[in-house]
């Protein structure tokens, strides 16, 4: 990948027939995920499935993983997630599985191999707080939503 560094992380494969994680174009944030089924699965309206992935990964300490719906699925088959992003912490070591959600009018199907959803990686930093009794005052302060305009 031009102009990046590459950070090493360990996967296993479950499954021979499991597709490792892939970036689609040079400067993808996400690799998709890949269904690791061996027969199609019907996902009816308003109906939830987890797919399995076939893969587990060892994340370091201060990196997650994201799970995230593609935008095609969603716009063209009203197939997202049930829990919005999946996030997967570094100390589990379990196969990755998708819950997808047909919002959609029509049953979809899963076929194996198909790409479900998108993994991103992602650096976070643990925090401490600090209970005080009162915070600073900012141009915004409390304005909720829509204070900032439209």
């Amino acid at each position: 990948m031009v102009g990046q560094n590459k950070l090493v992380f360990k996967i296993t494969k479950l499954r021979d027939n499991a597709i490792l994680p892939q970036y689609q174009s040079e400067c993808s944030a996400g690799m998709d995920l890949h269904a690791c089924i061996d027969e199609p699965i019907t996902i009816e309206p308003l109906r939830r499935a987890l797919i399995p992935t076939g893969i587990s990964v060892e994340l370091p300490v201060g990196f997650e993983a994201q799970i995230r719906a593609r935008s095609g699925l969603a716009l063209k088959n009203g197939i997202t997630m049930a829990n919005g992003i999946g996030t997967i912490d570094s100390d589990y070591r379990g196969e990755y599985g998708v819950i997808l959600m047909n919002l959609g009018d029509e049953p979809f199907v899963v076929q194996p191999d198909m790409r479900i959803a998108q993994l991103v990686i992602s650096r976070y930093e643990y925090i401490s707080w600090e209970e005080v009794d009162s915070l600073s005052q900012t141009e915004r302060s409390t304005g909720g939503f829509g204070s900032t305009g439209v």
